[in-house]
């Protein structure tokens, strides 16, 4: 059909490059616009599927994913996969960078490692405008950082990339490690709010840089606290870390990002039977949690850890079972009602061949027909009428549908001069 178009309007064809100019836009408000809180945390993109039934259930659109990424896994055509499979199912990726195990921990984080982070980083098509990046896990804990303790190199760390990502595109969202809310001091953990103090004592600017809070909201001790506890080691620490923000000086309303939560179970744990609870009682209290404790209009995601994980020494927080089936908490939290998310996505075009130009009038303008490149996030449906971010109002003509990355067959309007 398309060969035989262009063999129609041959006489007419004219060819030329067209690259709508770049332009950077700053962090979106991500509770600007109709906000699905409900996401999950996964470990690798063979759970997405699972995910998308889990958090878009029941009324819900675009809920959230946690996913961690190491320093030798930054194989661009993987990442970019996981990403386009995540734009297809509706999932927003909050992408936690993590550095290499070393010696039963994690490596500290290495400065000279941020521009190839950075570049790698931004080379990858987000699936929304804004692109969530967490900068390391629980530094509070020894074992995630080199062996040591250290909340001033942590703040330089967390500064330094922080600077670095938004200097090559405002749209990164940055989100600081989480801190285990439990951890006393002693040589191997740091208690969390002394560590907030000395992190911005050492660098006073994190608190302008970062754009959320980021929070490992525990029901402790053991995993296994009431759903209604609200102290500074329960599901509502995050409320304690905040207030803790406002002492040493924040001004500014922090979207809050609890990316990991959840009862442990006491399935396949024997041993543990007397402290864990059963995994009915985990769906009563995430429901109750959900629907009662979880409420501050700041929360923009909630990611309980962790979907499916087998392995020691997370099976006891794992949704699903060792045969493969879902424990009955999942279904829980499936049915529960939920937002249909309007997260802000990108749309964008490159009009590559132009069949006909933009000289037909009609009411609204001049029209004409193109091939036009998808440059954008959003996915083009066919007959749908979209703008792009540089206000080209456009209509995808054939296929049905076309990807980031990919062309079609447009019709383009231009407004009135």
């Amino acid at each position: 059909m398309l060969k035989r178009l262009i063999t129609l309007l041959f006489p007419i064809l004219v060819i030329f490059q067209f690259v709508l100019p770049k332009n950077i836009y700053a962090t979106r408000d991500p509770l600007s616009t109709p906000n699905n809180i409900y996401g999950i945390h996964i470990h690798d993109e063979s759970d997405l599927e699972d995910a998308a039934n889990l958090v878009n259930s029941n009324g819900g659109d675009w809920g959230y994913v946690t996913i961690v990424i190491q320093k030798g896994e930054r194989d661009h055509n993987r990442w970019q996969k996981i990403f386009d499979k995540m734009r297809m199912l509706h999932l927003i990726p909050i992408l936690r960078i993590a550095t290499a195990e070393k010696d039963g921990g994690w490596e500290k984080g290495n400065f000279n490692e941020i521009p190839g982070w950075v570049d790698f980083l931004n080379n990858l098509n987000w699936v929304v405008e804004n692109r969530y990046v967490v900068i390391g896990n629980e530094p509070n804990h020894a074992i995630e950082w080199g062996g040591e303790v250290n909340p001033e190199e942590y703040s330089d760390y967390l500064l330094a990339f922080a600077k670095a990502l938004k200097e090559k595109n405002k749209d990164f969202f940055i989100l600081p490690a989480a801190l285990d809310a439990s951890a006393p001091t002693n040589h191997l953990h740091l208690n969390p709010t002394e560590f907030i103090k000395r992190m911005v004592k050492k660098n006073p600017e994190i608190l302008d840089i970062i754009d959320g809070w980021n929070s490992h909201s525990y029901p402790n001790p053991e995993f296994s606290g009431s759903v209604f506890d609200k102290d500074s080691v329960s599901i509502k620490s995050y409320v304690h870390e905040i207030e803790t923000l406002k002492s040493l000086g924040l001004k500014k309303e922090l979207p809050v990002f609890i990316t990991e939560t959840g009862w442990a179970h006491n399935q396949n744990k024997k041993e543990l039977r007397h402290i864990l609870i059963s995994p009915q009682e985990v769906g009563k209290r995430l429901t109750i949690a959900f629907q009662e404790v979880w409420t501050e209009k700041n929360i923009v995601a909630i990611t309980p850890f962790i979907i499916n994980y087998q392995g020691e020494p997370f099976s006891k927080f794992s949704w699903k079972d060792p045969s493969g089936s879902f424990y009955f908490f999942y279904f829980d939290i499936q049915n529960l009602k939920k937002v249909k998310g309007e997260p802000s996505i990108i749309t964008d075009l490159s009009l590559t061949a132009i069949l006909l130009p933009p000289i037909f009038k009609t009411n609204e303008g001049k029209f004409g027909y193109a091939f036009a490149k998808n440059t954008g996030q959003s996915i083009w449906i066919r007959e749908r009428s979209t703008r792009s971010k540089n206000g080209v109002l456009f209509k995808l003509i054939y296929p049905q549908s076309v990807p980031p990355g990919h062309t079609g067959l447009v019709y383009f309007q231009k407004k009135p001069s």
